[in-house]
């Protein structure tokens, strides 16, 4: 699997990356900004890389990127062709081979002053490093289902505490069928790429043998259409952030799909408050609410519980 990073990057600067490639397991990000130090994010730690590609938490023995080698690095991830990656990079992100994500900055071209036509100058990069945890939702997983039937589950969790990771291996698994259910059709709506990790139409991360998904798309229009044409018994989607999307939702309930959904939250509360919207609409969507967060530096589940009520 380190091999995936590795050819991230152009062959004639591999030998420099070496040394990244091979900690996968523990890297988490890698940062490039023209004229700034290269960062790399390793398990819960900040380092540097020097001029032969080694670690160092010393600033002053940092490489610094410069404009010439983000431009080749962005050229490669391309094939060469921004020209044909130009939708993908108005929307300020790739996905690539292995399910990895690189964010893009620099120069937004407006279109009437609201859209993005384009981007130009990109001189900031951010290599999101993708993992699949096989196994991450055996510990809620028994208490999702009442009998063999699916809860509706809300997942609450303020960033980097592992939502999309606990999301995607309830899907593979609840999709592949496991001792507490059968094997469900599963339609995944994964507008950021992060949950299957879809590259040319296949997704890099295993999200089960029954799962369809649905890439690159507004979650409030994706949500209709696998309802129109895949038929899912479960819908999941990461990050419910709009009453668009939490109507689409309601839509899907409404024809007896299960759904699947993360919110950036600290509690209910406070995604409740967010969408000020009455206590029956939650009902009707959830039956299950999971808060996530983290103890000593690890993500954990915090609090667990079933209905609708203030999670005090």
């Amino acid at each position: 699997m380190a091999n995936s990073i590795l050819q991230l990057f152009p062959a004639s600067r591999r030998i420099f990356w070496e040394k990244t490639s091979a900690c996968q397991q523990e890297l988490r990000e890698i940062r490039l900004r023209a004229g700034q130090p290269i960062l790399v994010y390793l398990g819960g730690r900040e380092l540097f890389l020097d001029e032969t590609g080694c670690f160092t938490d010393n600033a002053e023995r940092a490489k610094i990127a410069d404009v010439a080698e983000l431009e080749e690095l962005l050229e490669h991830i391309c094939h060469y062709s921004l020209y044909a990656f130009e939708d993908e990079l108005k929307q300020g992100f790739l996905t690539v081979s292995g399910g990895h994500r690189v964010g893009v900055a620099g120069q937004a071209v407006a279109e009437n002053g609201r859209n993005i036509r384009a981007m130009k100058n990109i001189t900031f990069l951010n290599i999101r490093i993708a993992h699949e945890v096989k196994g991450a939702a055996d510990g809620v997983l028994p208490c999702i289902y009442r009998g063999e039937n699916l809860k509706s589950t809300l997942i609450i969790s303020p960033p980097g505490c592992g939502k999309t990771t606990l999301l995607r291996d309830l899907v593979r698994q609840i999709s592949d069928g496991n001792r507490y259910g059968p094997g469900m059709t599963v339609g995944v709506v994964d507008e950021r790429s992060e949950i299957a990790g879809t590259f040319c139409g296949i997704p890099q991360n295993d999200v089960g043998m029954r799962t369809d998904v649905l890439d690159s798309c507004p979650k409030s229009l994706g949500m209709m259409m696998l309802l129109r044409s895949m038929s899912p018994g479960v819908i999941a989607i990461d990050e419910l952030g709009s009453r668009e999307e939490l109507d689409a939702l309601k839509s899907a309930a409404a024809c007896g799909c299960r759904i699947l959904a993360t919110a950036h939250g600290e509690n209910v509360s406070e995604v409740k408050a967010r969408f000020s919207v009455p206590d029956s609409v939650w009902k009707q969507l959830f039956q299950m609410f999971i808060v996530l967060g983290k103890e000593k530096g690890n993500c954990v589940v915090k609090k667990m519980w079933e209905g609708c009520g203030e999670d005090a």
